[in-house]
């Protein structure tokens, strides 16, 4: 037996979901998310995980959670939490304050708190920076002001501009501004507003703190024509005034997730830039100087996913993108060629480096969940003890490499059940990633194909075009093409996996999500090659979706004006008439990236061309469905619709919707 034989102790697998590194390079902890004792929800704690391969232990314990860790220049630890405060009477346990668990040992204490709560958190020297929602007007009173409006039940927000909501969640009527304040002996004392009104221009805001505490850096997004908006790099002096200047902007670029090298001089960030309808939208890393504001490029074109500075400030510790995985590179601050240091399968992220030269981080793969490891200067990887469990794994993973018609390789993964031969061959799911640039190359809690390997379904994990690790070309060969190009590098893929005499080509699904659930739908209407198709949190009426979405720029920028000929030419819903494969709908109402409009319009589009279908709707969960209960109810219920189409079995409704 394993986690994945019943999906109620798949959900309650605690997962490893960041690292953090003292200074020193003596402690390390990290962030483990597991069931709450209710069994519906989740919570987080911090871990710490020995270097000496001990045991890894418990560091905090509340019935908030914990979320997110810094450590201090001193080695204190610094998180956010909404437990109590029983120093402060009547606190605001709605909202997350600033705690700090000394290194000394001893109880954690509280050292900042907000009315609006705290987001985000930065240490340097004895400077701390943490973001806070804000409502506009006397700050004196903003407590007050909060309770009124929730004691009147007043919810509406006057907006001024495009940004209204984002991803899960309503941007207004407050705004994030950063606060600094100083290490003191119980507290952060004068703490100080360094962005009085900055109007939604640090939202989405990502920062580092200089190692003496003296310059903070972020991310600004700024409002262009149209519209639109992109994000500059500002430099904001942590002393009283805040003075701020620009430190990165270029026309048609945007800066984002700034870190600070340990000598304070250089800034590292990802420059992308706007797409336009001959363009697309390249990321790269962008080395910046501190005190002048250049620029330049580094990695040689790697795509970025995450990064650390090196403790000699004169290169970087790059995870990015490629060929299926994601390595971590050494990248030379000066932009000359990077060099790849580990040659596994691994996709890493949560880099933190050590004073010798070593990187911790976690490693994960599309068969390993994310557990800690340390790789050494060398290249050489280490496994570490983790908080969480080894899990045992329902099959075997493998690779598949196919020539497109116009000549390309195709590449993907491949999870074959036990049991799968030519004896006894399985049935085929072709699953489809989001993005669409992105990259099947990394564990999934959400979408996890060992589940249905469990239930004895092979899984097909394509990178077509528009996937990043393979070079720009991929990309491109996708640009304003979405449907007809990526639909000929899956059946290209598809066909070549479906030689193996361990998969059964009459038995065979496809489903995917968000930009995978537009080529889900895509799919139903230009082949009836498949049993079964399932389509989640889906793109269907793109001239509705361009001007519904949260980000409508990203897509504009690409398709053009709302209601321009691409929106025609790659609009699923247009082969509405040729669909007849049996479709099973998902969506959830809070879900702004992908409106619930979408699954609305395709659900009536389905029951009034009477396609036989199903729509698995959750009321309270967003772009992905996050929940414990909610996850198995995705998960049974996808598999019923599988066997009842794919392997013939009859309906049957999953236990969890009773």
């Amino acid at each position: 037996m394993t986690p994945f034989s019943d999906i109620r102790d798949y959900v309650g697998v605690p997962r490893v979901t960041s690292l953090r590194l003292s200074p020193d390079g003596t402690r390390l902890v990290s962030v483990v998310q597991a069931l709450n004792p209710d069994g519906k929800s989740y919570g987080t704690s911090l871990w710490e995980i020995p270097l000496d391969g001990r045991k890894p232990y418990r560091l905090t314990r509340s019935v908030k959670g914990e979320a997110g860790a810094e450590f201090t220049a001193d080695g204190d630890l610094i998180f956010g939490s909404r437990r109590p405060d029983p120093t402060v009477k009547e606190a605001n346990e709605e909202v997350p304050a600033l705690w700090l668990l000394p290194a000394a040992g001893g109880e954690a204490r509280q050292i900042a708190a907000r009315p609006g709560g705290v987001a985000g958190f930065a240490a340097g020297g004895p400077s701390v920076v943490f973001g806070s929602d804000v409502l506009p007007g006397d700050e004196a009173t903003e407590a007050e002001r909060r309770k009124a409006r929730k004691d009147n039940g007043v919810s509406a927000i006057l907006h001024e501009d495009s940004l209204v909501r984002h991803w899960d969640h309503d941007l207004g009527p407050g705004e994030v501004r950063l606060f600094a304040g100083t290490l003191g002996d119980d507290r952060l004392t004068g703490i100080r507003d360094l962005t009085p009104q900055p109007g939604k221009g640090l939202a989405f805001s990502s920062w580092d703190v200089t190692p003496d505490g003296a310059t903070v850096v972020t991310d600004w997004t700024v409002h262009l024509p149209g519209g639109e908006f992109g994000s500059r790099l500002v430099a904001i002096e942590t002393a009283d005034g805040g003075a701020q200047r620009i430190l990165a902007e270029e026309d048609g670029h945007d800066f984002e997730g700034p870190v600070v090298s340990p000598d304070g001089r250089l800034v590292a960030c990802v420059r992308t830039g706007h797409a336009t309808a001959d363009r697309i939208p390249e990321s790269v890393l962008w080395i910046v100087d501190l005190a002048t504001g250049e620029g330049h490029p580094a990695g040689d074109g790697l795509w970025p996913v995450d990064f650390v500075w090196a403790p000699d400030s004169r290169s970087l510790r790059v995870a990015a993108d490629h060929r299926g995985r994601r390595p971590i590179f050494q990248v030379p601050a000066d932009g000359s060629e990077p060099v790849r240091l580990t040659s596994d399968d691994g996709a890493y992220l949560s880099l933190q480096a050590a004073p010798d030269g070593s990187v911790y981080a976690l490693r994960g793969a599309l068969d390993h969940p994310p557990a800690p490891v340390r790789v050494t200067a060398e290249g050489t990887v280490e496994e570490l003890v983790s908080p969480a469990p080894e899990l045992e794994l329902p099959g075997t993973l493998t690779e598949v490499t196919a020539t497109a018609d116009d000549g390309e390789t195709v590449r993907a993964w491949l999870v074959l059940p036990e049991g799968a031969s030519a004896q006894s061959p399985a049935p085929l799911l072709l699953w489809i990633h989001g993005g669409p640039l992105s990259s099947w190359n990394d564990w999934s809690w959400r979408w996890n194909p060992w589940i249905m390997a469990q239930n004895g379904y092979a899984v097909l994990l394509p990178d077509p075009c528009l996937s990043t690790g393979y070079g720009p070309g991929m990309i491109r060969r996708g640009w304003r093409n979405w449907g007809p190009r990526t639909l000929a590098d899956l059946t290209a893929v598809t066909d070549k996996a479906l030689e193996l005499p361990e998969l059964d080509a009459s038995r065979t699904a496809a489903m995917g999500g968000s930009f995978g659930g537009y080529m889900a739908n895509w799919i139903a209407g230009h082949t009836d090659r498949f049993k079964a198709i399932v389509t989640h949190a889906s793109l269907w009426h793109l001239d509705q979706f361009a001007g519904t979405t949260d980000a409508a720029m990203y897509w504009q920028r690409e398709f053009g004006p709302v209601g321009s000929e691409l929106y025609r030419t790659l609009s699923p819903h247009l082969s509405l008439e040729r669909v007849s494969t049996p479709m099973l709908v998902i969506h959830g109402d809070k879900d702004y990236r992908v409106p619930i409009g979408e699954a609305l319009r395709l659900w009536w589009d389905l029951r009034r061309s009477e396609v036989e279908s199903k729509f698995l709707y959750f009321p309270d969960e967003n772009h992905w469905i996050l929940k414990p209960g909610n996850a198995v109810a995705w998960y049974e219920t996808v598999l019923a619709f599988l066997d009842q189409h794919v392997l013939g079995r009859e309906w049957k409704r999953p236990e969890s919707l009773s």
